[in-house]
């Protein structure tokens, strides 16, 4: 049967959803948006790189209530509002993120918009250890 997880720590929803449902070994994260966990109220962070690096650790701060991190992180989906413009400057903070010989598979969307105005989302599917490996 599948977990249904919502942290405390977590980013607060921007919608209905949990922040990761756990099956088989198998963990989906719902995609982060750039907002503050600590303050959610706050505005967005200025820019790609800085909406980029809150995504990518509201990320790791899901994984690590999972027990993970984003080692374990095996495919990301990624969502942006200005592809072309931001492309290059998303990827170079994305790559910072993951060693060069252990980056996930990757799909990059141009979308016309996300919630809460962000520029970014990224979503991921990870995967526990099989014990005793």
């Amino acid at each position: 049967m599948p977990e249904f997880h919502l942290f405390a720590k977590g980013p607060r929803p921007v919608a209905p959803f949990s922040h990761a449902v756990e099956a088989d070994g198998w963990v989906i994260l719902t995609g982060q948006m750039p907002t503050d966990p600590e303050a959610p109220d706050a505005p967005l962070p200025e820019g790609i790189e800085a909406q980029t690096r809150r995504v990518m650790d509201n990320l790791a701060l899901i994984l690590a209530e999972m027990g993970l991190d984003l080692s374990h992180v095996v495919q990301c989906r990624c969502f942006l509002t200005e592809f072309e413009r931001d492309y290059a400057a998303f990827n170079d903070t994305y790559q910072t993120y993951f060693p060069e010989d252990r980056r996930p598979a990757r799909t990059t969307v141009g979308v016309t918009a996300l919630a809460v105005g962000a520029l970014v989302e990224i979503d991921c599917i990870a995967r526990r250890p099989e014990a005793g490996a």
